[in-house]
């Protein structure tokens, strides 16, 4: 019987820990589909506003007419043509993430709705227990029961970090997927600065930023769920995790690649954000990794002492 209720507990908390984590990661996600759904707007409304202006310097208005005789119409066009482009990938890249969020949000409703009952199951648990300890005729019952419970808080806490190390892991393969094709793009536009290399550098180097920008995009999703995991290992984790400005690098990384991939500088720049987020995101696993190292110890020396108890009766 001691062994049943060994199993339930363990079952039961593992449960519990399941719940709690999903209805905070929810939270979270409701909060960021608010803020981009008002971010969507207002980029709709810039999008509209850009295609405004460009239409009316295609056509015949007053605005056209002093471009022409000032001498600058081609240069106020394509000036309004790239901050239109602008404006359709910045939206894009939005609903991108909205839909993202959205999928994530059904996937933990999902979730939370099969741990429906799990409350109502640890409280009959808990009058079992309360059944059995009263039963029992060995004083150190109650001793072992706790001893089961600190099992199951420990497997839980295991398995959060286990989950956060992976997607922590998941994430530094994209950063360092976008590191690599950044890191080739600036070399060949070196060689197109040094060289004047043409058409085909001019190719390779945009080449090598549409890869670093897909990796960049897996980077955005995968970052969320790893955000969403340190939520819930803040909570019992002994080490400190700065998670407030995880997602503030993913957000238009890519802004003036989209209208000028000649400047050197802003691969440069976007270069050096994604290493400092691979360095922030492989230190944080780093710290996971030792932190389960000592949670996995102190479970094996609280089995090895309920072994040892259990040996005795």
């Amino acid at each position: 019987m001691f062994l049943e209720i060994n199993e339930k507990l363990v079952k039961i908390q593992e449960k519990l820990r399941k719940k709690e984590k999903y209805q905070l990661q929810l939270n979270e996600y409701e909060k960021e589909w608010e803020s981009i759904q008002e971010t969507v707007r207002q980029l709709e409304k810039t999008l509209h506003s850009e295609e405004k202006d460009v239409k009316r310097l295609e056509g015949i208005s007053l605005v056209r007419l002093f471009a022409e005789l000032s001498g600058t119409k081609e240069e106020k066009l394509a000036k309004e043509k790239e901050e239109l482009v602008l404006a359709q990938y910045r939206l894009e890249e939005a609903m991108r993430s909205k839909n993202h969020i959205e999928e994530e949000k059904i996937r933990i409703e999902n979730e939370l709705s099969n741990l429906g009952h799990v409350e109502s199951e640890y409280q009959n648990l808990l009058l079992e227990k309360e059944s059995l300890l009263k039963s029992s005729q060995s004083p150190i019952a109650e001793k072992v029961l706790e001893m089961s419970e600190q099992e199951g808080i420990l497997q839980s806490k295991m398995k959060e970090l286990d989950e956060a190390i992976a997607a922590g892991e998941e994430l530094s393969n994209f950063l360092d997927e976008a590191l690599r094709a950044l890191k080739e793009a600036r070399s060949w536009g070196n060689v197109d600065m040094f060289t004047k290399g043409g058409f085909i550098t001019d190719m390779m180097k945009h080449q090598h930023i549409n890869n670093a920008e897909k990796s960049i995009r897996k980077a955005q999703a995968s970052m969320r769920s790893f955000q969403k995991e340190l939520l819930d290992v803040n909570k019992t984790s002994n080490i400190e995790i700065n998670i407030s400005d995880m997602l503030t690098f993913a957000d238009f990384i890519f802004d003036g690649f989209i209208t000028d991939f000649m400047v050197q500088g802003k691969i440069n720049k976007a270069l050096n954000q994604t290493q400092d987020e691979y360095d922030n995101t492989t230190e944080i696993v780093m710290n996971l990794n030792r932190e389960y190292n000592e949670t996995q110890l102190e479970l094996e020396k609280i089995k090895k002492e309920k072994r040892e108890i259990l040996e005795k009766l």
